[in-house]
């Protein structure tokens, strides 16, 4: 597996697609917004993009985050549910927080998403709070590092 920036288009969306119908499952809740989007919903997004990459030249994972200067906001995770349970998800973080150079991190994910918040919880990220963002879908926000002064 190799780690490299990507953009955004329909491999990626197949991706996404499939990654979130898996966190739709574990939450038992398909209302996640990435869920739904079309390849112009992705393409309209302003996000900056890292790709795992099999040795075969497959997609396997992506993470899309945006930089404020001060802060990192890691927007999405996706991982094909064929490579689950390989690291995937890790190297991504990991090397995401790498490049982060120190900024505060945040992220958020489902609630009873176990999988991701054992995740970051062993990446050392913290929880901030749980929020329902929509009547009955709940996230919980997480945040490494701490705000400028």
């Amino acid at each position: 597996m190799y780690i490299s920036d990507i953009n955004p288009g329909q491999t990626l969306l197949d991706l996404q697609r499939a990654a979130y119908a898996v966190e739709a499952e574990i939450i038992g809740d398909d209302r996640i917004p990435p869920l739904r989007e079309s390849l112009d919903d992705l393409l309209a997004q302003r996000l900056l993009w890292r790709g795992a990459v099999d040795d075969d030249g497959t997609l396997i994972g992506a993470v899309a985050w945006s930089d404020t200067g001060h802060e990192i906001d890691i927007d999405r995770l996706v991982v094909d549910p064929r490579a689950h349970r390989r690291g995937v998800g890790r190297a991504l973080v990991a090397e995401l927080l790498d490049r982060a150079g120190g900024k505060r991190v945040i992220v958020a994910t489902g609630r009873d998403n176990l999988p991701a918040r054992t995740l970051y919880e062993k990446l050392g990220f913290t929880t901030v709070e749980d929020v329902e963002v929509i009547p009955g879908l709940w996230i919980s926000r997480y945040v490494l590092g701490f705000s400028p002064p």
